[in-house]
């Protein structure tokens, strides 16, 4: 069975930083697309940053480049949504998901990834 679980999440002052886990349970995160999406108050749920099996390189949407990333341990199963300089607009609920691919995909269809967590909260104070 598939688990997936996000942590990290919380609040912190505008301009810092944090970093959200996604721990898998059940497959290989090397073979599969991770997804990271959140949803902001009053928003659909929109992707953030994605990555490809073991491909060392991330993709992050245009608005969030250079201040959001993703990385992966494989040893720990585990990846991770690096976000520096937050601002209050990042506030929201932040979710990890596995898609039915090797390969992500940032603005495909949402329904592609089968596997979803529950969300971290993550709140920025200004």
């Amino acid at each position: 069975q598939v688990q997936v679980v996000e942590s990290g999440g919380g609040l912190v002052q505008s301009g810092g930083s944090l970093r959200l886990s996604c721990a898998i349970s059940g497959l290989d995160v090397s073979n599969v697309g991770i997804g990271w999406f959140r949803q902001l108050p009053g928003k659909e749920r929109g992707p953030v940053s994605c990555k490809s099996g073991d491909e060392p390189t991330s993709y992050t949407v245009d608005a969030l480049k250079g201040r959001f990333s993703v990385s992966m341990d494989a040893v720990k199963n585990t990846v991770y949504l690096q976000m520096i300089d937050l601002k209050p607009e990042d506030t929201g609920v932040y979710y990890c998901a596995i898609r039915n691919s090797y390969y992500c995909s940032l603005w495909g269809p949402q329904s592609d990834y089968i596997h979803w967590g529950s969300g971290t909260h993550v709140t920025v104070s200004s």
